[in-house]
C-alpha cells in the first residue's frame, strides 16, 4: 500500500497540472508529446485533442498510454522535482458527457476557447490504471488506481453542489475569491472567479491564468467545501494584509 503522503502528492500533481507529457505508441514505436490536461471530477485526465495530431491517431489505434505530471524542482537538480507517471487507457468521451466535461477542461485552459470549437478536435479521457509517484531523488512508490480514486458518492455530492458554490462565491464573495487567488495562491491582480470545484480542491481563473486551491483533505459535501473556502479566505487576507 502506498503512503498517504505519496497518494496526496500524486493527486495534487494530477489535479493541478496545466501541462503533461503523453506517451503513446505507433506499431510498437514509443512517441512522446506535450498535452494540456484537466482533471474530471473522478480524477480521470481529460485531453482536448486534434485528429491532425499524431498522438490522437495513435491513441485511436492503441489506447494504452501514460501521462507524466511534473512539479517544481527544489534546486538545480531536476530529479528533485516531484512527479507522477499515470498509466491507463485512453477513450473518446461519449457525446452526452462532452458539454459538461469540455466546460471543465476550458475552465482550466481558458485561452483554448479560440480553437475549442474547431471540427478536428474532440474530448478524450484517460482511465487511470495505476501510477508511479516519485517524491524527489530516489523516493518512488507505486500507487494503485483504487488508492487514487475518490469516493463516487463524494464525487457526486460535490458535483451536484458545484454550480451553487461557484455562483454564490462569485456573486456574493468576489473579495474572498480574490483574497484566495492573490494572497494565498500568488496570482496577479485580476477579476478572479472560481470556475471548478471537486473533492480535492477548486480552480480559480481570471480568464487568462488559472490557479488551484488544494484542500487539506478530500471533502464529501458542500458544508466541508464552505469551511475550506472560509479557512482559505482568512489565510489569503492575512497574507495580503501582512
Amino acid at each position: 500500500m502506498a503512503s498517504q503522503d505519496g497518494i496526496r502528492e500524486a493527486i495534487g500533481l494530477i489535479r493541478g497540472a496545466n501541462a503533461a507529457t503523453l506517451a503513446s505508441s505507433a506499431e510498437g514505436q514509443p512517441f512522446a508529446s506535450l498535452v494540456t490536461p484537466a482533471p474530471a471530477p473522478d480524477l480521470s485526465p481529460l485531453l482536448w485533442l486534434s485528429t491532425l495530431s499524431a498522438h490522437t491517431r495513435q491513441l485511436a489505434a492503441e489506447p494504452r498510454c501514460a501521462l507524466l505530471f511534473t512539479g517544481t524542482a527544489e534546486g538545480p537538480n531536476p530529479q528533485t522535482a516531484p512527479r507522477v507517471t499515470v498509466t491507463g487507457l485512453a477513450e473518446r468521451v461519449p457525446e452526452a458527457e462532452v458539454p459538461a466535461l469540455k466546460a471543465r477542461w476550458l475552465a482550466r485552459h481558458p485561452y483554448a476557447a479560440l480553437y475549442a470549437d474547431f471540427a478536428d478536435f474532440s474530448l478524450w479521457r484517460v482511465r487511470i490504471g495505476g501510477a508511479l509517484q516519485v517524491g524527489g531523488f530516489a523516493r518512488a512508490e507505486r500507487i494503485k488506481a483504487s488508492e487514487l480514486a475518490p469516493d463516487p458518492e463524494a464525487v457526486a455530492a460535490i458535483l451536484a453542489a458545484e454550480a451553487g458554490i461557484i455562483d454564490h462565491m462569485n456573486a456574493d464573495h468576489a473579495d474572498a475569491v480574490a483574497a484566495i487567488a492573490q494572497g494565498l495562491l500568488g496570482g496577479a491582480a485580476g477579476d478572479w472567479r472560481i470556475v471548478a470545484v471537486d473533492v480535492d480542491g477548486c480552480d480559480l481563473s481570471d480568464g487568462n491564468q488559472t490557479v488551484r486551491l488544494a484542500f487539506l483533505a478530500r471533502l464529501s459535501d458542500s458544508d466541508a467545501v464552505r469551511a475550506a473556502l472560509i479557512r482559505a479566505t482568512r489565510e489569503g487576507r492575512a497574507r495580503l494584509n501582512g
